[in-house]
C-alpha cells in the first residue's frame, strides 16, 4: 500500500464521466476508491485503470448503490480502513430517470432519481465531511476537497425530467451550503455542471446522425463534450491551483447555458 499518494473516492465509476474522472487521477498519482451498482463492470474499470497506469497505484473497488446509507457509511470507512487517509470525495453517481411529465410520475420514480442523484450526494457528503475534518484537525497542512457532478440541469429546466433537474437543483445548493459550512476547516466544496456528453446517458442521440447534428447545433460550440474534459476540470478543482475556490459550480458545457 502507497501511503504517500493522495486518496480520492469517485462514485458512479464505471463508465462515463465516473470512469473518465477515476482514470484521470489515477494517471496523476492518486490512490483511488472506484463505485459503481454493477459489480462486474466495476471490476472491468479497475483492470482498464491498472492497465493504463501499469499498476503503479492502488485501486479499491467498493460497489453498491449510493441511495443506500450503510453503502456511503462503508465506502468512507473502507477507504480510510485501507488507506488511512482520504483527500478528495467525488460524487459522481446519477441516473437521468423516466422520460414523462410530471403528471405521469410515479412516487417511486421521483424517490429513485432523488435518492440516488441527492440523497446519495448528501450521504456521501456527509460521510466524507466527518472524516476529513479530522484529518485536517490532525495536519493543518492537509487540504481536502468535495466535488459534486452536478449538470446544467440544475439552472435550466428539464421538461420531461422533473426530478432529475430537481435533484441537480438541490445538488447546486447543497454544495453552496456545505463549502460554507467547512470553509474554515481546510475543506473545499465545489460542484462541475456538464452539458451534453458522449456517454451512455446520450447513448440515443450520439446513434441517431439526425438527433446528434440538431443537439450539435443548439451547443454554441458545435460539438458534443467528451468524459475526459469534465475529468480535467475535476483534477484542477481537487489541486492546488483551486485553493481559493470553494462553493462555486464550474460549467463545462460548450456555452450550451449562454443560450438556454
Amino acid at each position: 500500500m502507497n501511503n504517500t499518494n493522495k486518496v480520492a473516492i469517485i462514485t458512479g465509476s464505471s463508465r462515463g464521466i465516473g470512469k473518465a474522472i477515476a482514470m484521470e487521477f489515477a494517471k496523476a498519482g492518486y490512490n483511488i476508491v472506484i463505485n459503481a451498482r454493477d459489480e462486474d463492470e466495476l471490476n472491468k474499470s479497475r483492470s482498464d485503470i491498472l492497465t493504463v497506469t501499469g499498476n503503479s497505484i492502488e485501486v479499491l473497488s467498493v460497489p453498491g448503490d449510493v441511495s443506500q446509507e450503510d453503502i456511503c457509511v462503508e465506502l468512507v470507512d473502507q477507504t480510510l480502513n485501507h488507506f488511512n487517509k482520504l483527500d478528495v470525495m467525488i460524487n459522481n453517481a446519477g441516473i437521468s430517470g423516466p422520460e414523462k411529465s410530471s403528471a405521469e410520475m410515479t412516487s417511486e420514480e421521483w424517490d429513485r432519481v432523488i435518492g440516488i442523484n441527492l440523497k446519495g450526494c448528501f450521504m456521501c457528503c456527509r460521510e466524507a465531511l466527518k472524516k476529513m475534518t479530522t484529518l485536517v484537525e490532525q495536519d493543518d497542512k492537509n487540504d481536502c476537497s468535495i466535488i459534486n457532478i452536478s449538470s446544467v440541469h440544475e439552472s435550466t429546466p428539464s421538461p420531461q425530467g422533473a426530478p432529475y433537474a430537481a435533484s441537480k437543483g438541490g445538488m447546486e445548493m447543497l454544495t453552496k451550503t456545505l463549502a460554507l459550512e467547512v470553509a474554515d476547516k481546510g475543506i473545499r466544496v465545489n460542484g462541475i455542471a456538464p452539458g451534453a456528453i458522449a456517454t451512455d446517458m446520450n447513448k440515443e442521440i450520439l446513434e441517431n446522425k439526425e438527433e446528434k447534428k440538431k443537439e450539435e447545433n443548439r451547443i454554441p460550440m458545435h460539438r458534443i463534450g467528451n468524459p475526459q474534459e469534465i475529468a480535467k476540470v475535476a483534477l484542477f478543482l481537487a489541486s492546488d491551483g483551486a485553493s481559493y475556490i470553494t462553493g462555486t459550480t464550474i460549467y463545462a458545457d460548450g456555452g450550451l447555458t449562454l443560450v438556454s
